[in-house]
C-alpha cells in the first residue's frame, strides 16, 4: 500500500474541505470495506485520506417527517435494526440480502451506494472502462457478470451497489456536502455512465462527500427487491429488481421498476412500468414487465443468461410487492 496522510475531521463541511478538487490524490473513508482492499491492490493510489468515523452528525437512522432519514455513515446492521425503516420492505430485503455480518458491521449506506465497480479488469489495474492498448477488454473477454444494458458504449462494469435499486424505486434524495455547502439531488442522479476514462461512474466531484439519505414516505406504496445469485453467502447478485407499486383498488396506477447488476448505473426501466401500469399485480403482468425491462437488452459474447434472470427478477419482485 502507498504511504498516504491520515486526517479524522469533525464536520463534513471540514472533511469536504480537506479533499482534493482534483480527481485521485485524496479519498474518503468511511467503513473502509471496499477502499482499503482498493488502496492494497493499488488500484486508488490517494496521498491523503479523510475519515468520516468523528462526524456525528453522519450517523443514524431516523423518521424525518412522514419519511426516512439515513446519515452518510448509518451501517447497514443499523438500517437492518432500525425500527424507523420497518415500513420500507423492499429496502431491507436488499439489506438483507448483504449477508456477510463482517460488512454488515463496517459498511455504511452511502458506501454501498459509492462502492466501486467490482468489474475484474478495474480491480487488475485496466481502469473503469477496461482499456489494454487502446482495445476494450471486455467484449472478447470473460464477461459473463458485466452489463447487458447501457453497454453501447465504452462502459461495461455493472453498478455494484445493492441499496441503489430500491432507494431509487422509492424516490430517495441524496444530500452531498462540498467546500462551500450542499446541494441535493435525486439518488438516480447521483450514477452516470462515463464515457471517457477521466470520468467516474458517479457525479460527485473530487471533493464531496454524501451526507445523507432521505426517503419519502412509503405509505400507499406496495414494494419488493428479488436477487439472483449463485450462493447466498457472501457473494453479489447477478441480478437485482427492485420495484414499488401505487395501486388503485386492484390495479397498478403508479409503478417503478430499477434493475440492478445489469448495467453501469442502477437501471430504471419505463418500458416495465408502462407493462405494469393499468394491470394487476401478478404473475402475468410481473412476467411481462420482465419482459419488457430487457426488450433492448445487448447482451456480451458470455452474459445473455443475465437476460432471463433479470425477467426473472423483475417477476419475482412484482410478487414480492402485490
Amino acid at each position: 500500500m502507498q504511504n498516504f496522510e491520515y486526517i479524522a475531521p469533525e464536520s463534513a463541511i471540514a472533511a469536504a474541505q480537506a479533499l482534493s478538487p482534483k480527481a485521485g490524490l485524496t479519498a474518503v473513508l468511511a467503513g473502509g470495506t471496499d477502499l482499503l482492499s482498493l488502496m492494497k491492490e493499488r488500484v486508488e493510489t490517494p496521498t491523503r485520506v479523510v475519515s468520516l468515523r468523528n462526524i456525528a452528525a453522519l450517523r443514524g437512522v431516523s423518521k424525518q417527517g412522514g419519511g426516512l432519514r439515513i446519515g452518510a455513515m448509518a451501517t447497514v446492521q443499523d438500517l437492518l435494526d432500525s425500527k424507523a425503516a420497518a415500513g420500507y420492505a423492499s429496502l431491507l430485503q436488499a439489506a438483507r440480502g448483504i449477508t456477510a455480518p463482517q460488512v454488515r458491521a463496517m459498511g455504511t449506506v452511502a458506501g454501498d451506494l459509492l462502492q466501486r465497480p467490482r468489474c475484474w479488469y478495474y480491480r487488475n489495474g485496466y481502469g473503469l472502462l477496461a482499456m489494454h492498448d487502446g482495445k476494450a477488454l471486455v467484449p472478447s473477454g470473460e464477461n459473463r457478470y458485466h452489463a447487458i444494458l447501457g453497454n453501447k458504449g465504452p462502459a461495461y462494469f455493472v453498478s455494484a451497489s445493492s441499496l441503489a435499486p430500491a432507494l431509487i424505486s422509492l424516490g430517495a434524495q441524496v444530500t452531498v456536502a462540498g467546500p462551500e455547502g450542499e446541494r441535493s439531488m435525486a439518488v438516480a442522479d447521483l450514477f452516470q455512465i462515463p464515457s471517457s476514462a477521466s470520468e467516474r461512474e458517479n457525479t460527485l466531484e473530487p471533493n464531496e462527500i454524501v451526507t445523507e439519505i432521505t426517503v419519502p414516505s412509503a405509505s400507499g406504496w406496495k414494494t419488493g427487491t428479488y436477487e439472483v445469485r449463485q450462493r447466498q453467502l457472501l457473494d453479489w447478485p447477478l441480478v437485482t429488481a427492485s420495484v414499488a407499486l401505487r395501486m388503485r383498488g386492484n390495479r397498478v396506477s403508479d409503478a417503478r421498476v430499477v434493475l440492478g447488476h445489469v448495467a453501469p448505473i442502477p437501471w430504471r426501466s419505463s418500458e416495465a412500468e408502462t407493462a405494469l401500469n393499468g394491470q394487476a399485480a401478478n404473475e402475468s403482468s410481473g412476467e411481462a414487465a420482465g419482459k419488457a425491462a430487457v426488450a433492448a437488452a445487448t447482451p456480451l459474447s458470455q452474459n445473455e443468461a443475465k437476460v432471463q434472470l433479470a425477467t426473472i427478477a423483475v417477476k419475482r419482485a412484482v410478487a414480492m410487492a402485490g
